[in-house]
């Protein structure tokens, strides 16, 4: 079995009993002092004349008492349903016979519906959207396309097939679930040997943006405009022959960016509303000052909530980007040695396993997750620095049932099988954990 199989984040998450249909519970965001959940401050100053009003909330009479001023407080009360999700295989029983003397068939058929489950799960943890009430629903359609054809440069490969004028449409990508409707069709005149930026503005949420091409003297229609390719940031390079075989634009028919039947992912919650820090790049990472992009986010969580965040996940060529980022420095505050042994060559290269917070002292771990999308950058806590907030744990999977399989009774030629679950992801303080997308692949 050569199939990669790693789920980090579902070894990692905490796995609780869920009951019922949701996941029920009520926060305190705020009260008077913390500087949390939109409460202001107050002075705390008496004299022995201070009066305060103690009479119950629509009381139609004052009840004055020579006290201190009240606090006030913040909170919501949540509920987050629970989803059902199950794959299934089959072995036809002669496939079963033939197998015989080799491997087992049957056994081969679920171990891998064991692990497919496993690992679309760990993608739904990571990039799945769910469009109940309590979850963030579709992802918009990019905003703003424009087309722009000009000389290639070193590095690109000129565009051929050109027939006049191109038309482009594109989607905000959800990740490996889906993507977003069509914008409409824009269009530019371009020469075979030029190359195409396209650039658009991208909602809240998209992990990116898809890019589908067609060319002629007038715009042919969504059936004959081809899937080109995908960026994890605002702009796209249409360079090489265009497609002109595939996905075509007309099956993109509908929104697929989140579904009934599924919850909000660790990159979707980061990038939402109720994030506690987001910043759309649309840039590559700096070089001038390594590191700095994390640095700001690290600042920005600390002085809204006091968070101070355990590790941060990227896209292995972000990682790549980041730890090159040291060796273009223009900074001579890092130096790095290439360690040479006596016989026969170099060790070379180098790479960040850590980002110090420069706020707090602490070091946040860099790790790469195998299915991130390139381009975004996930910043999370996995405890609160708050010792007696009776949260154990950020991010907690609630599951009526964990994963269970079942054998179906025999009703045709062929021995069938299911997979099963019935759970969430609960994120308890989004606003301790941020992201960073848009980053440029260089």
């Amino acid at each position: 079995m050569l199939t990669p199989r790693p789920t980090p984040l579902r070894n990692r998450i905490a796995r609780k009993k869920g009951i019922g249909t949701s996941h029920r519970f009520k926060r305190i965001t705020g009260f008077t002092g913390t500087g949390t959940g939109g409460v202001g401050n107050i002075h705390p100053g008496i004299a022995d004349t201070t009066q305060t009003n103690f009479a119950p909330s629509g009381a139609s009479q004052s009840l004055y008492y020579a006290r201190g001023p009240k606090i006030s407080y913040a909170g919501d009360d949540q509920v987050v349903p629970y989803s059902q999700f199950s794959v299934s295989d089959e072995v036809t029983w002669s496939a079963q016979y033939a197998g015989q003397g080799f491997q087992d068939i049957r056994q081969l058929s679920r171990t891998s519906l064991m692990y497919s489950s496993m690992l679309l799960e760990e993608r739904l943890l990571l990039m799945g959207r769910g469009t109940a009430s309590a979850f963030l629903g579709a992802v918009a359609a990019p905003t703003g396309l424009t087309l722009n054809a000009r000389s290639a440069v070193a590095g690109e490969t000129g565009i051929s097939g050109i027939t006049t004028n191109v038309y482009v449409k594109v989607t905000s990508d959800a990740g490996d679930f889906g993507q977003s409707v069509l914008t409409s069709a824009a269009n530019v005149a371009a020469s075979n040997g030029q190359v195409i930026d396209v650039t658009c503005t991208l909602p809240a949420g998209a992990t990116g943006v898809r890019v589908y091409v067609s060319t002629g003297a007038a715009d042919p229609g969504d059936a004959s405009r081809w899937f080109a390719g995908r960026s994890g940031y605002n702009t796209f390079t249409i360079q090489g022959a265009l497609p002109t075989s595939g996905t075509a634009a007309s099956a993109v028919t509908a929104d697929t960016s989140a579904y009934a039947n599924g919850y909000d992912g660790i990159l979707p919650v980061c990038t939402g509303a109720n994030s506690g820090y987001v910043n759309r790049l649309n840039a590559a990472l700096s070089t001038s000052n390594p590191g700095s992009e994390w640095q700001a986010a690290f600042a920005s969580l600390y002085n809204s909530v006091k968070a101070d965040p355990d590790r941060t996940l990227l896209n292995g060529s972000d990682r790549k980007q980041l730890s090159d980022a040291l060796k273009t420095s223009s900074s001579s505050n890092y130096r790095m040695t290439i360690t040479q042994d006596e016989v026969s060559g170099v060790t070379l290269g180098d790479v960040v396993n850590t980002i110090v917070n420069e706020v707090t002292g602490k070091g946040v771990s860099v790790e790469v997750h195998p299915w991130m999308p390139q381009g975004n950058v996930v910043i999370m806590s996995d405890t609160l620095p708050v010792p007696d907030s009776q949260v154990s744990e950020c991010w907690a999977v609630w599951n009526v049932q964990d994963l269970m399989g079942i054998d179906w009774p025999v009703t045709q030629f062929a021995y069938e099988s299911s997979s099963y679950w019935y759970g969430t992801l609960v994120p308890y303080a989004p606003a301790w954990s941020g992201a960073i997308t848009g980053i440029k692949l260089v």
